[in-house]
C-alpha cells in the first residue's frame, strides 16, 4: 500500500464553507495530476457527488451509526489504497455528533484514521476573536491533531492581515490559507442542503473555479506535506478479500436523471458484485423502460422535475404497466414519491406513476429527519434472515424527507416497523405491494446489511419462477 497521506478537512460549525474548499483542494490536486480519493463523513448523497466529480472518483461515506470501526478503517484502506491523497470531508463542527462523549464524532473519525485535521474558519464579522475560538478547538481534545487553518470569507487584506495577527501572537496553529468572500464561489443551497452536482447547471465550471480560487489562496504544497505526515488508522485494517463478483445476467434498471441521483457508490458496487448489470435510464426524457429484470429508483429532489415527471407520460405508463407485471422493485425516498399517485409542493399538484397508493405531498419542516433503526415485520419481498433466537431483525438506516405519504389505505403491508425515527407513519416504513419494496428510509449495503445481494438474489428468484411458469404453460 502506498503511504497513508490523508487529511480530515472540518469547521467549526455547519455552513462555515468546509465542502467549497474540500471540493476545490481535491480539483486542484487532481489538476496537479494527484489521485485524489474523496471520503464524507456520515450519511449524505449531495456533498459527494460535488466531491467525486471534483476528483474524478467516486466519493465514499465512512459513518460510526451503520459501520463498525473495523469496517470504516478497512472501507477507508480499501479506497485509498490506489490514490496519492485522500480527502475526509466532514458534517458539522469538528465536535459533533450524536454521542454526547463524541464516540461518533469528526474528532473520533480523525482519530480513528489517524488523519491531521484542517479546521475551516468562517470569519465573517470575527477579527482578533479568531484567536479565543480556535483556542477552544484546540484545547478542548489536545489528543487531536489540528495541523492548520483555512480561514474562510475573509473580507479583504486588512482583515486577513488582523486575522493571521491573533492568530500568530495567541496560538501556534498555522493558517494554511485564505479564501476570500465571494458570492460567485457559493454553490446554491436549498431545503437538504447544497443543490447537487447532477442537476446544478455548469457544474464543472464551477468546479474549476474552485480549483483556481484553492490554487491560488491556500499553500497547496503545504497541505500535502501535512497530508504526508498521518499516522494512519489506528488498527490495521482486516485482510478480507473482496467477494468475487456473480455472474446470473440480471440487469437493473437505475433512474439516473436530474430528479433521481441519491446512490451510494458502495451500495451500487454490491448490486454489481451480486451479478447485477446496471442499466440507467432517464425518467424526465426516455420514453420507456430499457430491457431489465428488476428497478431500483433512488432519492433526489423530483419536487424539483414534477412538471418534466408528470409530462413524461410515456416513461410513468412503462413503469406503472412493468410494477403490475411483477418486475421487482426498489424505492427510496425520491423514487417512493415518484411511484405514488401524484406529489404536491407548493400549492402545485402533478401526477406521478400511480404504481403505489398515496399520495406524497412536500411540507416547509422535515417530517423525517437523521438516523433511523428498522425491524423487519417480515412481510418484506427479500427480508434478512432472523437470528437464530428468532428475533426479528434489526438494522440502521438514516432520512431526510419534507414529504410525507398521504391517504394510504389502512390494510397497507410495511417492510419495517420504526424503533428510530419517523418512516411513513411515524410506526412503519417500507411500503409492500406485490414485488415492490418502496420506503422514505435509505439503507447502506455494510456489512450489518448486505441489501444489494438480497435483492438481485430476489430479483434472479422471480426469473426463474417466471421462466417455470410459462415453460408449464
Amino acid at each position: 500500500m502506498k503511504a497513508m497521506a490523508h487529511l480530515l478537512v472540518a469547521a467549526t460549525q455547519k455552513s462555515s464553507g468546509k465542502t467549497i474548499f474540500t471540493t476545490g483542494l481535491a480539483a486542484a490536486l487532481a489538476r496537479r495530476g494527484m489521485a485524489v480519493q474523496p471520503f464524507k463523513k456520515g450519511p449524505d448523497y449531495i456533498d459527494p457527488m460535488w466531491l467525486g466529480r471534483a476528483a474524478g472518483r467516486p466519493c465514499f461515506n465512512l459513518d460510526f451509526h451503520c459501520m463498525e470501526e473495523a469496517e470504516i478503517i478497512g472501507a477507508f484502506c480499501r479506497r485509498h489504497r490506489e490514490a496519492d491523497i485522500s480527502l475526509i470531508e466532514t458534517n458539522k463542527g469538528l465536535f459533533d455528533g450524536v454521542d454526547l462523549q463524541g464516540r461518533d464524532s469528526n474528532a473520533a473519525l480523525a482519530a480513528l484514521l489517524g488523519a491531521p485535521v484542517v479546521l475551516v474558519v468562517d470569519t465573517l464579522g470575527v477579527t482578533r476573536g479568531v484567536a479565543p475560538l480556535v483556542l477552544g478547538y484546540l484545547n478542548f481534545d489536545t489528543s487531536l491533531r489540528i495541523a492548520g487553518v483555512i480561514l474562510n470569507k475573509v473580507g479583504g487584506p486588512r482583515h486577513e492581515g488582523k486575522l493571521r495577527a491573533a492568530l500568530e501572537y495567541y496560538t501556534n496553529v498555522p493558517v494554511l490559507g485564505a479564501i476570500g468572500r465571494d458570492r460567485a464561489l457559493e454553490i446554491p443551497e436549498r431545503h437538504l442542503g447544497l443543490v447537487p452536482a447532477n442537476e446544478a447547471d455548469a457544474a464543472d465550471a464551477m468546479i474549476s473555479r474552485l480549483a483556481d480560487v484553492v490554487a491560488s489562496q491556500v499553500d497547496l504544497d503545504r497541505l500535502v506535506t501535512i497530508a504526508g505526515t498521518a499516522e494512519g488508522p489506528r488498527a490495521a485494517p482486516a485482510l478480507v478479500a473482496e467477494p468475487a463478483r456473480a455472474s446470473c445476467g440480471v440487469r437493473v434498471g437505475i433512474a439516473r436523471d436530474a430528479a433521481f441521483g441519491f446512490y451510494y457508490p458502495d451500495d451500487l458496487e454490491g448490486l454489481a458484485r451480486a451479478g447485477a448489470e446496471l442499466v440507467p435510464f432517464d425518467a424526465l426524457r426516455d420514453p420507456s423502460l430499457p430491457p431489465v429484470d428488476g428497478l431500483f429508483i433512488g432519492g433526489g429532489f423530483p419536487e424539483t422535475q414534477m412538471a418534466a415527471l408528470e409530462a413524461n407520460r410515456a416513461m410513468r405508463e412503462s413503469i406503472r404497466a412493468a410494477i403490475a407485471g411483477g418486475m421487482p422493485t426498489y424505492a427510496e425516498c425520491g423514487g417512493l414519491m415518484y411511484l405514488s399517485q401524484s406529489l404536491t409542493w407548493n400549492g402545485e399538484t402533478r401526477e406521478m406513476c400511480g404504481a403505489l397508493p398515496g399520495h406524497a405531498v412536500m411540507h416547509h419542516r422535515p417530517q423525517g429527519r437523521g438516523y433511523v433503526v428498522l425491524e423487519e415485520t417480515g412481510a418484506g419481498p427479500w427480508s434478512m434472515q432472523p437470528s437464530k433466537t428468532g428475533v426479528p431483525a434489526r438494522f440502521p438506516v438514516h432520512e431526510f424527507h419534507y414529504a410525507s405519504l398521504e391517504g394510504l389505505p389502512e390494510d397497507l403491508a410495511f417492510a419495517y416497523r420504526v424503533i428510530r425515527g419517523h418512516g411513513i407513519d411515524g410506526a412503519h416504513d417500507g411500503i409492500v405491494q406485490g414485488n415492490v419494496l418502496a420506503s422514505f428510509s435509505h439503507l447502506r449495503d455494510v456489512e450489518g446489511n448486505r441489501w444489494a445481494a438480497r435483492f438481485v438474489n430476489f430479483i434472479r428468484s422471480r426469473n426463474r419462477q417466471q421462466i417455470r411458469q410459462a415453460a408449464a404453460n
